[in-house]
């Protein structure tokens, strides 16, 4: 068998001012929300992934070489159509912020598998959550159309109200629904986290590009 690896280097584009910017909130049930409020659900990809899980389980119990080869040929596969999915989702989110003149704002979620604690039956999906391989094709599609990218903090996201910024985990009854105890603002807590998101990228962006201080130029 002869494999043949062909290389291809495509321009980058120079990073453009944006005008704004489209905050992204990354979760297990809806793989990604924008501050648009463009929602991009999981429920295909669970489905599919549970699919997968049991047809495991039963070539697990048999324990034979072939099964031993069949289980690692749908774990490849399994791996192939999330990455499908992935690509699919950070083309439309780097299409629109392209089109718009905006950068992509995302969360920091590095080390939240070390600090959240899941129940049990949650813990394969937990651990099966593919938000860093989502993170990566948006950075690399978005440096190829020369879209900036901002990390913020995620902590408090999905909890404080974009309006009056009061911050309790009462403000998000279940999952879906937010709902402001100080002010009452209310709507899908993901759009709402994604909102936050782009509000934290502004206040970043801002800062990062003040002028320095008069007393630290003449300094310098």
């Amino acid at each position: 068998m002869w494999l043949l690896t062909a290389a291809c280097e495509v321009p980058e584009e120079p990073l453009f001012e944006p005008v704004d910017w489209l905050g992204v909130d990354r979760g297990i049930v809806n793989l990604a929300t924008t501050s648009d409020a463009d929602n991009f659900q999981g429920r295909r990809l669970g489905r599919y992934r549970r699919w997968h899980a049991r047809v495991r389980t039963e070539l697990q119990a048999k324990r034979t070489k072939s099964a031993t080869r069949r289980l690692k040929k749908r774990a490849r596969r399994e791996q192939r159509h999330s990455t499908h999915v992935n690509h699919k989702i950070a083309k439309q989110i780097v299409a629109v912020a392209e089109r718009t003149g905006r950068g992509i704002a995302l969360e920091d979620l590095s080390g939240i598998r070390d600090r959240v604690t899941v129940a049990r039956h949650q813990r394969a999906t937990h651990s099966s959550w593919p938000f860093h391989q989502l993170e990566a094709h948006v950075r690399y599609k978005a440096r190829r159309a020369g879209v900036p990218v901002l990390v913020v903090d995620a902590h408090y996201t999905s909890q404080m109200c974009p309006r009056c910024k009061h911050t309790s985990r009462s403000n998000r009854p279940v999952r879906d629904i937010f709902c402001c105890r100080r002010c009452g603002l209310a709507g899908p807590a993901d759009v709402v986290a994604a909102v936050n998101v782009r509000n934290r990228a502004r206040s970043a962006w801002v800062h990062v590009n003040a002028p320095e201080p008069a007393a630290a130029q003449a300094t310098g």
